[in-house]
């Protein structure tokens, strides 16, 4: 059979994830040192753990309501409200998903027509650009530079926008960059959003990971921004609940309805016994959320640090739990350097290129390791160097 003929184009002219392929690779591999998942290495909290054990034993294992159970949208809906001062109504304005990934995919299906264009800053997360193009839309690329600490601009954003363009994506705090939108920069962009029929879609995922003592704040708490934002969250990163595959999509009621058709046919539910770990979670535990935040911020400091003593000059990220150095002095580009020092020295990092083109002469390294961990892979590194 000539597969060739079955598969449509659209998606065979996607390429696989540069985060997995680098990943499966090292999984072949003995000793490897992995810097390269996005994975929090605490495991999932007891409390958390312990209510999703107590609904599989009270048999809480049925389908919940598409949008999910109402008293997790209630949860979120406070969470929302207590931490980012954004009020949502639980009923109509909250959808819970497998996953923010998920959210993120029936988001842009929900508002792109072919031939839309989206606005992606890059480097960004492997996902916004192909699902645009798996479902006709147009990315629209602004390549985010060092010297910006890897923000959106408004200049760029105001080069970028066309009579086209339907949706901008926000994807702070950044991964793969560290970088984070302070709320002067984000009132820049929201001024010239404003007056513009352009759906924001924050995915906000690392909200509770930011350092430096100025919390996260969301673009849709800016005046006049709510109605026309989509705010993106989920379980997986501050919670360590990555396997549980759970998120939340947030905003106008009548772009959720039309999100929830989507994620209906779909996907029916997210998985039940997640949504009663999930109460848990958002309710009890912001001691331990900070608890881990404060060993990444240690880590990060670890990292940063050891990657400048190298001469692979790292600025310092603000968000999430990655650092991103550049990696020029080697003369390698980001591909071939993640290619050799994994067959080298059995370090796996992730190519900047990865995450857009403007990644290149850079790579992703996630500090969600231990200590031990992170210091072996920049001894490894360190040697790699010397022997180019």
């Amino acid at each position: 059979m000539d597969y060739s003929k079955i598969l449509t184009p659209r998606v065979r002219e996607i390429k696989p994830s540069g985060i997995r392929k680098f990943f499966d690779i090292a999984e072949t591999m003995s000793e490897v040192i992995s810097l390269g998942v996005g994975e929090p290495d605490f495991p999932t909290p007891w409390q958390i753990r312990k209510a999703g054990i107590q609904s599989l034993e009270d048999s809480k294992t049925r389908y919940t309501s598409n949008r999910g159970l109402q008293e997790l949208r209630e949860t979120i809906a406070s969470y929302m409200s207590r931490k980012y001062q954004l009020n949502y109504e639980p009923l109509a304005e909250i959808l819970v998903t497998v996953g923010g990934s998920e959210a993120i995919d029936a988001c842009l299906r929900a508002v792109i027509s072919p031939g839309d264009e989206v606005i992606i800053p890059q480097p960004s997360y492997v996902c916004y650009e192909p699902i645009t193009q798996l479902i006709g839309g147009v990315p629209v690329i602004i390549e985010t530079k060092a010297e910006d600490e890897f923000k959106l601009t408004p200049e760029d954003l105001l080069a970028a926008i066309s009579p086209k363009t339907k949706a901008l994506i926000m994807p702070y705090p950044c991964n793969p960059t560290g970088a984070i939108m302070e709320r002067e920069d984000l009132e820049k962009i929201a001024e010239i959003l404003r007056d513009k029929e352009i759906l924001v879609i924050s995915d906000e995922i690392y909200a509770e990971l930011t350092f430096g003592g100025k919390a996260h704040v969301s673009i849709a708490s800016l005046e006049g921004m709510q109605e026309r934002t989509v705010v993106v969250n989920g379980f997986s990163k501050a919670f360590s609940m990555t396997g549980w595959r759970l998120g939340y999509a947030c905003g106008p009621q009548e772009i959720m309805e039309q999100i929830t058709k989507i994620h209906q046919y779909a996907i029916m539910c997210a998985p039940t016994t997640s949504q009663y770990a999930a109460i848990t979670a958002m309710t009890s535990c912001d001691d331990v959320v900070a608890e881990m935040a404060e060993e990444y911020d240690a880590r990060r400091r670890m990292i940063v640090d050891g990657f400048n003593k190298l001469g692979l000059t790292c600025r310092n990220p603000k968000g999430a739990f990655y650092a991103f150095p550049c990696i020029e002095k080697s003369g390698l580009s980001s591909e071939e350097f993640c290619r050799q020092l994994l067959g080298k020295k059995h370090v796996a990092v992730v190519p900047g290129t990865a995450f857009g083109r403007g990644g290149e002469g850079f790579v992703r390294a996630s500090y969600c390791y231990s200590t031990d961990h992170i210091k072996e892979a920049l001894k490894r590194i360190g040697e790699f160097l010397e022997e180019l």
